[in-house]
């Protein structure tokens, strides 16, 4: 069970975690039109009218672009030591083809010395949601040579950056842009279509071993090379043979599709069966497998709430209940005889369970799946409906409790024998939060969206207390 903290035992990690928040480039970089830059699918996404809260979208985002100085130099104010983002495709490559433009890469580059300067390790995710839209007007994801341009830019970004970047991510939540991008649509490109969404996943799959080779051979061999998955904590209804069979499938679905080509170089064979109403998978070709299982030097793992899924009740009514946003079509293709159920407790702005347990549970899982691969936390945390008080202070005791039991449940995983090695808090920053707009808040530091001022939270404060002492202190030690 996840270890505890009490006075008289304090929580302490390894010298060497890592203590980071995340950020990705669509939700915070503001500056579409900027030094080359050109749409992604989310640009066009959320441009689209109905498509996201309210009609917003990431123009301005928090103008992270301008801002980035302040916002390294509140990072180390805090005490963070590494700092996890994303690069925009389109910014670098602009058609997601052909030659970069340096302009774009000069950003990443002054980004990463400031980071540097201030003795934060930085982290880069390759990709996180951004299609290029021309990318995507030739097929997108489902087209198998999307997964060949990403290796170029791989390529282009490792070339420039891996000489003072060591930890590289390929993708971010490939399930995402699978299948709510592909399957539900309630995120870019939008589309529906069941097939489509397993194609994807194939080729993201292919993406990502394309990628991993690109960049081991444009930097140095002591550069780390990872992926993060959401991988879900899919748990029965019961231990009733139907329910048990249903949380197969969309642990499948969830986990398997990724984990296991990624880890084990084969799909599961009951994946092939659950969808074979759906598609053949003759997208699969001969040496495919052997391209996308590379070595991992270590594997993200994104971490909100567990999943609770029984067998389909005939008389099941209302919205499916999985935590992934409204659309009459489903992001689980061939699972429509599963039912959804919201797991009990305490809930975040999200309507996300708050279960630690889930994250014990998941690093637990992985430390049997894949024994000797160093893990990494890359996203866990918290939405709530934060609001300055008459000082201008914002108070969330509710989001420092949050990272209280989710980073013991992470201490007590590495007593158990995981090898974690660093935690990347989500987010830094309230920003653009995809189809939900900015009406929900994830960031340790709140940003006043009219002037863009930014305040850190009494969590950003607390957990970097923590990040300071490699203790957890206690949850009512910020006032």
């Amino acid at each position: 069970m996840p270890e505890s903290a009490t006075p008289a035992t304090p929580v302490t990690f390894p010298p060497a975690f890592l203590w980071g928040a995340a950020t990705s480039a669509y939700q915070i970089e503001g500056a579409v039109r900027e030094d080359g830059r050109t749409p992604s699918i989310w640009d066009t996404f959320s441009h689209t009218p109905g498509k996201t809260s309210g009609g917003e979208h990431g123009d301005i985002a928090v103008d992270h672009y301008h801002r980035y100085r302040d916002d390294v130099a509140l990072m180390a104010d805090l005490g963070l030591t590494a700092y996890r983002f994303s690069v925009s495709w389109s910014r670098v490559q602009p058609t997601g083809r052909g030659p970069a433009v340096q302009r774009g890469l000069d950003f990443y580059r002054r980004l990463v010395d400031e980071l540097l300067a201030h003795g934060i390790k930085p982290a880069v995710t390759l990709y996180h949601w951004d299609l290029p839209q021309e990318l995507e007007d030739a097929g997108g994801w489902p087209e198998r040579d999307t997964a060949y341009r990403f290796a170029e830019y791989a390529q282009i970004v490792g070339e420039a950056l891996g000489d003072r970047v060591e930890q590289w991510i390929t993708l971010n939540e490939p399930w995402c842009s699978a299948f709510l991008g592909y399957g539900s649509g309630v995120h870019a490109p939008g589309r529906t279509d069941p097939a489509a969404s397993l194609k994807a996943a194939h080729t993201l799959n292919l993406a990502h071993g394309l990628g991993t080779s690109a960049l081991r051979a444009s930097m140095p061999a002591r550069n780390s090379v990872a992926l993060s998955l959401n991988s879900s904590v899919v748990r029965p209804f019961s231990q009733d043979a139907a329910d048990v069979a249903a949380a197969q499938k969309i642990d499948d679905l969830a986990n398997g599709v990724f984990h296991g080509p990624i880890l084990h170089g084969a799909y599961p064979q009951t994946l092939f069966t659950a969808t074979e109403l759906i598609t053949d998978w003759s997208f699969v070709e001969d040496g495919d497998l052997a391209l996308i299982n590379q070595p991992l030097d270590a594997l993200g793992l994104n971490y909100y709430t567990p999943t609770l899924v029984s067998a389909a009740d005939t008389d099941t009514s209302g919205p499916r209940a999985d935590g992934h946003g409204a659309s009459s079509h489903s992001p689980w293709p061939g699972a429509d005889d599963v039912t959804f159920h919201q797991t009990p407790g305490e809930r975040t702005e999200m309507g996300w369970t708050i279960d630690p347990t889930g994250l014990h549970d998941l690093i637990m899982r992985y430390t049997r799946e894949a024994p000797g691969l160093p893990l990494y936390i890359t996203e866990n945390g918290a939405a709530y409906d934060d609001k300055p008080d008459p000082d201008g202070r914002v108070h969330d005791p509710e989001r420092i409790a949050y990272l209280h039991g989710h980073l013991a449940a992470v201490r007590g995983a590495i007593a158990d024998g995981a090898d974690v090695r660093g935690y990347y808090l989500w987010s830094l920053l309230d920003n653009f939060e995809w189809a939900y707009g900015y009406e929900k808040r994830f960031g340790a530091v709140y940003v006043d969206y009219t002037t863009l001022e930014r305040t850190p939270k009494s969590s950003a404060l607390w957990y970097g207390r923590a990040a300071r002492s490699g203790t957890l202190p206690e949850v009512q030690s910020i006032q």
